[in-house]
């Protein structure tokens, strides 16, 4: 096929590869085109990948892709492919996968070094300009890679050899028992040794918020009886919620700390970093209410509101870190600027929130309240109250950081549920009405034909096909939707999702492929349990299907949902990295269910439906039952009903369900677990 020798991303939705449509670079995105590309000039492909809100990704674009040498290097020796990492999450796993076997650290930007077939043979991340930090430049990477290539094929068919065989086992089941409260007891104690219990997150820096670690533990605070586990996530929240990595004008978090306090974050925010976030305060909320979590979980909601809603109701991916070409800008202060702007709220102010002379980061201020996290006298923080507002005006009128727009299904899928939850927990309806907005359009815009979800949408298009994450994600937003309203759509929605699944993404040894059958442009289909910034489709899969079975009593969802958690349990070295998974199976054998029991528009009912979804434990689902909702025969609920005209809660646990509880505050005693 003759070559295309221009830039070709001017064709596309994504933010990330916009970016880089005009670099001097002949980009390709990824694809069939791109890829016969390669075999037909029989060029290496130079695959670089990473996320519009990625600071180093913006670094290397400014030194290496903008440089005219440099890019015609790159044109002249190899076919130069760009990807999005959150339009394609399944590349990007692979490709980082094959950098792991390589003995490399992972990050982003990911830049991989293929053959025309697409099979890896060496990779990297950032490479600088010119030779510094023991590492060389971009331009004799290049250059030694194109060389190695031409001259020493047996060594790069090696390399291919050992990846692919590599990321072959990364994909292989270990199938083992249903983990019982012995091992999720272990796991559960290993997570609590590696905690930093002065600063809150795991031991050491980074500090990244590792939310589906939190939300295990919380959980097995619940299934064990052991409050122990609730307290390192007590920490976390209260020690981020008052750090630098909070933005205390704005709302919302970062998504990690470089430090080990919590302090200077790496200032992007991500919408899967603030979903999970939102659940876990609503959790630890409702089983220790604090003025803090209601607070924080308010000013993220507006942020979401404020900042982060896309088309058709659907929530935004990420705002950048940068802005004016400098990190954090958008987010610092200077000493007399909030002078200026506060005048006698001053003194104050730059006390509670660590503003100096001197600053705290590179000669600036990152606003915290790490030194100060009690709250003041009333006067004292109504005063705060106001120069926070004072300053935030003053901010909104600097140039913002960009805003990657695209709807992800997945990370959409996260914020909904969270904002279900959150809405019963703190009391805020208007929250529910949010996520069903943001529902609507992803479950309607983002459908392909045979029902099965896309995973990115922009600029009117769908710019990537569906994974498992999406429809797990989404399966379980639909489920937090149904047990929230009541409304039977959202169940039927949850079990198409999940149908689709098993159509498309079951492996024939068990659990479910990233990609469906019919992708044709991976290499390995990936499979995995192991969780990381977001859980692992996986695991979701493993508590959608938990879910269903306890609020549909269909054995068939308990079978799959054994099913999916045992293909990974072999290898208990591993159950470590799998605490959705775990926290599904805890779900699945020890859950419960409340039904309730009353007329649709009974108030009373809705007290007890609010409730029981006010609940501090994961693993209980809320089911209506009204006469126009039968249940099935065979779940343990079947025959319930009022009393004596009286709406009724059945607390249902192992099969069976107790006595009717009639008054809202005996709900949580009545579902309290055995120690």
């Amino acid at each position: 096929m003759p070559e295309i020798a221009e830039n070709l991303l001017r064709h596309e939705s994504s933010p990330y590869l916009l970016q880089h449509a005009e670099n001097p670079v002949h980009w390709r995105p990824w694809g069939a085109a791109a890829l016969e590309e390669a075999r037909a000039t029989n060029r290496p492909i130079l695959l670089s990948i990473g996320y519009a809100a990625c600071h180093w990704c913006h670094v290397m674009a400014h030194e290496s892709f903008e440089d005219p040498e440099t890019a015609a290097l790159m044109n002249s020796l190899f076919v130069n492919i760009k990807v999005d990492r959150e339009e394609r999450p399944d590349i990007d796993a692979l490709y980082m996968g094959s950098l792991h076997l390589l003995g490399e650290q992972g990050g982003w930007p990911l830049t991989m070094f293929l053959t025309p077939e697409g099979a890896p043979f060496w990779g990297g991340t950032y490479f600088p300009p010119e030779p510094r930090w023991g590492r060389p430049s971009f331009r004799q990477v290049l250059q030694g890679l194109a060389q190695a290539y031409r001259e020493e094929g047996d060594k790069v068919a090696q390399n291919v050899a050992a990846l692919k065989q590599g990321l072959a086992r990364m994909a292989e089941a270990n199938p083992g028992a249903m983990p019982g409260p012995a091992q999720l007891g272990a796991v559960a104690q290993a997570l609590l040794n590696a905690q930093d219990r002065v600063a809150g997150g795991m031991q050491g820096a980074p500090k990244f918020p590792n939310p589906p670690i939190y939300r295990f533990l919380l959980q097995m605070a619940e299934a064990l009886g052991q409050p122990v586990c609730a307290e390192p996530v007590h920490l976390l929240l209260r020690r981020m919620s008052q750090g630098g990595i909070y933005d205390h004008l704005g709302g919302g978090y970062a998504r990690y700390s470089t430090d080990a306090e919590w302090l200077v974050p790496h200032f992007e925010k991500m919408l899967y970093d603030n979903a999970q976030i939102l659940e876990l305060l609503a959790l630890a909320h409702a089983r220790a209410p604090d003025p803090l979590y209601a607070a924080r979980a308010a000013e993220t909601v507006a942020w979401l509101e404020r900042e982060m809603l896309a088309e058709g109701g659907a929530f935004a991916a990420t705002q950048d870190a940068d802005s004016e070409g400098e990190e954090g800008r958008f987010y610092v202060w200077q000493a007399d600027e909030v002078d200026a702007l506060l005048g006698d709220r001053a003194p104050l102010f730059r006390r509670i929130y660590d503003v100096s002379e001197e600053g705290n980061w590179e000669g600036k201020a990152i606003l915290n309240r790490t030194a100060h996290p009690a709250p003041l006298a009333e006067a004292e923080e109504a005063a705060l109250a106001e120069a926070r507002a004072i300053l935030f005006a003053a901010r909104a009128r600097r140039i913002a950081p960009g805003r990657d727009d695209k709807v992800l299904a997945d990370w959409n899928g996260l914020m909904i549920a969270a904002l279900a939850r959150a809405s019963a927990v703190f009391g805020h309806p208007e929250w529910l009405a949010l996520a069903r907005r943001a529902f609507a359009f992803v479950a309607e815009r983002m459908a392909a034909p045979d029902g099965r979800l896309r995973h990115a949408w922009r600029d009117g298009r769908a710019s990537a096909p569906g994974l498992l994450e999406d429809h797990a994600a989404m399966a379980r937003a639909a489920l937090a939707l149904f047990e929230a309203t009541g409304e039977d759509a959202f169940l039927r929605q949850a079990i198409a999702w999940t149908e689709a699944v098993e159509r498309h993404f079951a492996a024939p040894d068990g659990g479910y492929f990233t990609s469906a059958d019919d992708a044709a442009d991976v290499l390995v289909r990936g499979r995995t349990a192991g969780d990381n910034a977001t859980p692992a489709g996986n695991g979701l899969m493993a508590e959608v299907q938990a879910r269903l079975y306890h609020l549909t009593g269909d054995s068939r969802w308990r079978h799959q949902a054994e099913a999916t958690i045992a293909a990974f349990t072999g290898l208990t070295q591993a159950l470590l990295a799998m605490p959705t998974l775990l926290a599904a199976a805890d779900l699945l054998e020890n859950g419960a269910t409340v039904a309730v029991a009353g007329a649709p528009a009974d108030a009373a009912a809705e007290r007890l439906a609010t409730a029981a979804l006010a609940l501090p434990d994961a693993a209980v689902t809320v089911l209506r039952v009204t006469e126009a909702a039968a249940l099935p025969e065979g779940h343990p609920a079947f025959g319930k009903g009022p009393v004596e005209g009286q709406a009724a809660a059945y607390p249902c646990r192992g099969g069976t369900c107790g006595l009717p509880v009639l008054q809202p505050e005996r709900l949580a005693a009545a579902l309290r677990r055995a120690a």
